[in-house]
């Protein structure tokens, strides 16, 4: 029996962000872990080896349900492959001023300008490191609002060595909507100095440390399908260790007239999941076999992640759809891709 949607029904009568926050108290009470093992149960083992990496099944939980760490061992409970935290950023800051979050509810979908509220790494890692149960831990990394672009790569390089020795793999965020200047760095000699910074450094702390941890970086839909040959071609010359495609996008196709559409921020859920998966089909025919795409955006079936998947990823997230659907979207998902 599905449970989640009368628990969905309460959470839907408050805004986006309190909803938010009460589920990540509700998943912190005694108790909890074993709900959310009971919900779990079924869930087929599909193992994938990715970037190096054993993941017990597919299907993980994107980045920005839970910036600061505070649910890991509850997510696994619950059944995803994987887990993102973050993104977090060097420094604590609050994110755009609120309210900041809305549900487009008739489309499955959310805009959010959250504008990476975090507590900042030094919390994120001391909370990783007594989480006991951390399982396939990726940690998405961005830089602070007040840091100008031209200096973003300091940001992402602090992230990086504080993140390193706790993380199963590192997401480099450049492609949120909500920080502005952020995704310029997509493009041309921007990109190529932070990926060359950031390899040069990932180097070094794997000699440090005695492990290697990949790197991927967090691309969005709305890159030109003309300039996402060029974009490819920098993660090949890089020798980046995966993609995620897609963050959220600034289009508003498909949900025009629909109550908030006209909210300033990302967004995500149903309407990204055409273009977000002609993103990672594109990608795999630039990438070829170079390197593994992490595909996210737009999930609400089985049938929507097995698309990512012939598409050419080889794992997925799920974000808003796991909002609007439930723990049963896991199961869904990893028996889609068994």
């Amino acid at each position: 029996m599905d449970y989640y949607p009368p628990l969905r029904a309460l959470l839907f009568q408050l805004d986006p962000e309190t909803a938010h926050d009460w589920t990540r108290t509700l998943l912190r009470l005694p108790g909890a872990g074993m709900l959310a093992r009971i919900a779990a149960l079924g869930i087929s083992s599909a193992p994938r080896r990715v970037m190096g990496i054993d993941f017990p099944n597919p299907v993980g939980l994107a980045a920005g349900l839970d910036k600061d760490g505070e649910c890991i061992a509850l997510w696994r409970a619950l059944g995803f492959g994987f887990v993102e935290i973050g993104t977090v950023t060097p420094r604590p800051q609050p994110g755009n001023p609120k309210p900041r979050m809305f549900r487009l509810s008739r489309a499955q979908a959310l805009i959010n300008r959250m504008g990476f509220n975090n507590q900042g790494v030094d919390r994120l890692v001391e909370r990783v490191r007594h989480t006991c149960d951390r399982g396939v831990l990726g940690i998405n990394i961005g830089k602070n609002a007040d840091t100008p672009v031209e200096r973003a790569v300091d940001d992402y390089l602090l992230g990086l060595r504080k993140v390193y020795p706790w993380a199963s793999y590192v997401a480099i965020n450049i492609s949120s909507p909500n920080t502005p200047g952020l995704r310029d760095l997509q493009y041309g000699a921007a990109l190529d100095r932070l990926l060359e910074a950031l390899k040069t450094e990932q180097a070094r702390l794997a000699a440090e440390h005695g492990r290697y941890v990949p790197l991927a970086l967090k691309i969005a839909p709305d890159i030109a399908d003309a300039d996402l040959p060029i974009v490819g071609q920098a993660l090949i010359r890089h020798e980046l260790d995966a993609v995620i495609a897609t963050n959220t996008t600034f289009s508003r196709a498909g949900v025009e007239n629909l109550p908030h559409a006209q909210e300033a921020g990302g967004l995500s859920g149903a309407p990204l999941m055409a273009r977000s998966t002609a993103v990672v089909g594109q990608l795999r025919g630039i990438l070829a076999d170079k390197l593994p795409i992490i595909a996210v955006g737009g999930i609400l079936s089985g049938a929507d992640a097995a698309a990512k998947i012939a598409a050419g990823a080889s794992l997925v997230q799920l974000y808003t759809g796991f909002i609007y659907r439930g723990p049963e979207l896991i199961r869904e998902a990893v028996q889609a891709l068994r």
